[in-house]
This record gives C-alpha cells, structure tokens and sequence, in this order.
C-alpha cells in the first residue's frame, strides 16, 4: 500500500479500517491498538479497538464516605473489590459525606469551591447570594471599616438594610453605628 501522492510521497497516511483505506493527511493514530485511522474512525468504539482500556482511568467513589479513588484499566468486577477494600480499610468514614452548608438561617445551599464567599468583617464562610454583611447578620466589630466609616458608607447600609423591607414606603431607620444620629428617612423601593 503506497502512502501520499505522487509528488509527496511521505505525506499522509491511509486508514487501517478494514471497510475504509482513506487517505487521510492528519491521521490519528490509536494507543490501544497502534494502528493509523481517519476522522471517522479514530475512536475506540468505531474501529473496534481490540484494547480500549488499556491505559484509561476512571474514579470509583465511595456511597458511604464520598471518598473518590482513581482506579487505571479495570473491569467492574475489580471496582467492586477495591471498594470492599476501602471499606475494610478503616479510611471510610461516613461522616465525611456531610457537605457544608451555608450556615444562614432556612438557607441550605451546599457550599462548594465556587459557590463559597469568606466575609472579611467575621471570617464566616456563606454561600453567594448571602455575601454581604447585611444578608448574612454579620457581627460586625467597633473597628470594622462599616461602622466606622464616613457618612456615605453608613448611608449606604442604611439604603441596603431598607432594602428588606416589608413595605415598599418611606422607612424611618435609626441609624445603628451611633444611636444620637439623627434618623434617616429613605425610600425602600
């Protein structure tokens, strides 16, 4: 079997598909079986790769612990040994499988890498939607930069606070950094 064209002799491959012989310039070339394929039949399953597994890895994970474990080319038969095994181990511990929850109240979002937000002000990790101190009643110190910021940042959590309110009518809110303020009055909606 000749490869390339007749003025480029060493460019391109033919498929090793049995039905195909192709041509095929950018041929692909299968690590199971060795063998050069086409687009078309480059995957294990179009080919009938003889050795698909040979070098796959998979994740096995644990139903009681959650734990998850690598395994590389092994039937089920042996996922099932290996996780008898781990559990026997001593490793697997049920009360891992608890994932953290946004400790706010009546909220139960599950906190995970890129749903967490820790508060500067009390270091208490929440889910996003609770992010701001005022979502998720921060206990907020005496030097916080809030409570002794200048007047536009009060009235900024003033507005923000209000914000929650039942109705959507003017709203007279005594001002909590200093309780000789004088009240403000901002329009919630």
């Amino acid at each position: 079997m000749e490869e390339g064209t007749e003025a480029f002799p060493d460019l391109g491959k033919h498929c090793q598909h049995s039905e195909c012989n192709q041509l095929d310039f950018l041929p692909f070339k299968c690590d199971g079986c060795r063998k050069v394929f086409c687009l078309d039949h480059r995957s294990y399953k179009s080919h009938e790769c003889p050795k698909p597994d040979h070098n796959s890895r998979k994740v096995v994970v644990c139903h009681i612990c959650s734990t998850s474990m690598e395994i590389t080319g092994i039937d089920e038969e042996a996922e099932k040994v290996i996780l008898e095994r781990h559990d026997k181990s001593g490793d697997c511990d049920p009360s891992k499988k608890k994932k953290p929850v946004c400790p706010v109240k009546r909220c139960k979002q599950i906190l995970t890498f890129s749903n967490t937000n820790t508060c500067k002000i009390c270091q208490q990790k929440v889910c996003l939607k609770h992010r701001f101190p005022t979502d998720h009643a921060c206990k907020r110190s005496s030097s916080s930069p809030i409570a002794t910021g200048g007047g536009s940042i009060n009235k900024f959590m003033l507005a923000f606070a209000s914000r929650n309110a039942k109705d959507c009518s003017k709203a007279t809110i005594r001002s909590p950094v200093s309780p000789s303020a004088s009240t403000a009055s901002i329009k919630a909606c």
